[in-house]
């Protein structure tokens, strides 16, 4: 008699890169165990994996775990995977308490040390290899075959459709903290250096800088921001020749999308082991951070202020240094 199929709840409530983040651990649970992979995430972002075809159901909560406990408990999953590892994903595991869990270990004694102290105790391993070593107990192993987006149909894109004809450059100008962000005057320094159309993506939060990029920078900067859903930005990272962004969840598309990137970090590092996870395609992506500061990391997440005021991380990025990594990128592509 053929083994029971496992059932597998998967815990991952925030955010968009992070959820992202999880898409090795999601189809190597299907490919590998051929297990009926569960996943219970916030309802603001559970539309990010919507269109994952290793999902089998995409559970939601809008404030506590009780919203779904006793549906959760109904469905007889056969292990858990806590990928968030917080107090709320610990009431789910309490209250599903009996089955198997795992979770993996968020490190945050050595990002304090890190950000804090500048005692770099971070292993060099990437959260995505941290994420399968947590679930590997139930006998999956790395594929190799990176992060996973899929773009719902109904969310295809033609970049005709905006006034694009030809290659252009994906620049993503938001990021949830102000100190992820560069600064509006080097946008567009960037904007004006770069001969292709550029087009700007980010919420509704970023139009006004948009507009306002635009008109700095001429009538070749599209601004896009809070004009597309989540997965049409995705599509026209997709069609993109290259991405400029932040530390920000469109990072983490664009590297499942495969896509060369130019990653500019501000307040947090790639030590954190949160940059563009692409195996066996390393050099798609390229960092540019303000090394040697001794006030660099100073959050893992960040902040709508530089706590000293000068903003060295981003006011000293190397905007020339971009520069040609856009074109080196557009010249390969």
């Amino acid at each position: 008699m053929a083994p029971t199929p496992q059932k597998i709840l998967l815990i991952r409530f925030s955010s968009i890169g992070d959820i992202v983040l999880t898409t090795p651990v999601i189809r190597a649970l299907h490919q590998q165990l051929g297990a009926e992979v569960h996943l219970l995430t916030k309802q603001s972002f559970a539309g990010v994996l919507v269109a994952n075809p290793y999902l089998h159901t995409i559970w939601r909560i809008r404030d506590k775990v009780n919203e779904v406990l006793p549906d959760l408990r109904a469905q007889g999953f056969t292990a858990i995977i806590d990928l968030h590892h917080n107090l709320r994903s610990w009431q789910v595991r309490w209250g599903l308490r009996g089955i198997p869990s795992y979770h993996f270990d968020k490190l945050n004694w050595q990002k304090f040390l890190l950000t804090r102290w500048k005692i770099n105790r971070m292993p060099a391993v990437h959260i995505v290899d941290r994420y399968l070593a947590a679930a590997a107990p139930l006998g999956i192993h790395n594929d190799g075959l990176g992060l996973d987006h899929f773009i719902p149909p109904a969310d295809v894109v033609a970049p005709a459709d905006f006034g694009l004809s030809g290659p252009f450059v994906a620049l993503v100008i938001g990021a949830a903290h102000a100190t992820k962000r560069l600064p509006p005057d080097k946008l567009v320094a960037i904007c004006r250096g770069i001969a292709l159309p550029v087009v700007l993506l980010g919420g509704p939060d970023e139009k006004d800088a948009g507009d306002q990029i635009v008109t700095a920078a001429g009538a070749h900067v599209y601004n896009l921001c809070g004009r597309t859903r989540l997965h049409q930005s995705a599509d026209l990272l997709r069609h993109s020749s290259c991405v400029i962004t932040h530390d920000t969840g469109l990072m983490h598309i664009a590297a499942a999308l495969r896509k060369p990137i130019l990653s500019v970090w501000g307040n947090t590092v790639p030590a954190f082991g949160m940059y563009p996870y692409l195996p066996g395609h390393e050099s798609r992506n390229t960092s540019f951070e303000v090394k040697g500061l001794s006030c660099r990391p100073c959050s893992k997440i960040g902040y709508q202020q530089c706590p000293r005021g000068h903003f060295r991380c981003m006011e000293q990025q190397d905007i020339p240094a971009i520069l040609a990594g856009v074109k080196a990128a557009i010249k390969e592509n």
